[in-house]
């Protein structure tokens, strides 16, 4: 067996691998938020269906998206792996726990995972799945006047099966016909114990986030002392506590609100 596959195949390799891929979904975590923050647009869904629009049609994109598949499954199983190994070196807890502000997230981190991996299932099950694969989604057709800047939208209706997105001029005006999924979201968010799991996911991703964050870096070896105060508050204040907020306030404000 060569070296790098005995290495891969460690503790160490398999927690090396976990560091990567959740270094990887962390950056799709500030990407995601950025789209999904057209949710509070006030323009009908049309922002966010352009969006939506374009993660699905471009190329590129859709390679990427499978990576994040990937990289979801792959983190997941690791951490499971690397889970049942650490309780059967160790099946009697220590007599002490660890005394630390985030003792509580690294010691529970099977849980906040499971927690996160459940509810990327529904959600993706409710959202992506029904996007790409079934005819449950509408459409809407946006008119924008190029000139004014004045848009007026209604309900459309593809005349073939297999009709995905559309964008034409008549004269000043921009036609672009795509599928609604603002108003699946917006139905979504209506529904009271789907915002009640959405939230707490999120609360699950803050504490997961609060230890799993520096815990990545700690295993790639940026240990210095130099950068562990940035690391620290990146992970604490932007994934622990502003990327968290930022998602839970969007079915919490459809819930409420709009």
């Amino acid at each position: 067996m060569s070296e790098s596959k005995q290495t891969l195949n460690s503790s160490l390799g398999k927690k090396l691998i976990m560091a990567l891929t959740g270094l990887f979904l962390c950056t799709f975590l500030i990407v995601h938020l950025a789209g999904n923050l057209q949710l509070f647009s006030n323009d009908d869904g049309y922002s966010f269906n352009v969006y939506a629009n374009f993660l699905t049609h471009f190329p590129p994109i859709e390679v990427v998206a499978y990576i994040l598949y990937a990289c979801i499954l792959i983190h997941a199983l690791y951490a499971i792996i690397l889970t049942t190994r650490n309780r059967k070196a160790r099946p009697v807890r220590y007599a002490s726990a660890q005394k630390s502000p985030s003792s509580w997230s690294s010691q529970n981190m099977g849980l906040l995972g499971s927690i996160l991996f459940l509810f990327i299932v529904i959600h993706m099950g409710d959202f992506w799945y029904k996007y790409k694969f079934t005819h449950t989604v509408g459409f809407k057709e946006y008119r924008t006047n190029l000139v004014t800047g004045e848009r007026t939208v209604s309900e459309f209706t593809p005349a073939k099966a297999d009709f995905e997105h559309s964008q034409s001029f008549d004269g000043d005006t921009e036609i672009v016909r795509v599928k609604d999924l603002h108003a699946r979201v917006a139905a979504s968010f209506k529904i009271w114990w789907y915002v009640v799991i959405y939230v707490i996911a999120m609360g699950a991703l803050s504490f997961h986030m609060l230890h799993g964050f520096q815990s990545a870096f700690h295993t790639i070896g940026w240990t210095h002392r130099k950068y562990k105060p940035i690391i620290y508050f990146i992970g604490t204040w932007l994934f622990a506590v502003i990327i968290p907020i930022l998602f839970a306030a969007m079915p919490v404000y459809y819930f409420f609100i709009k």
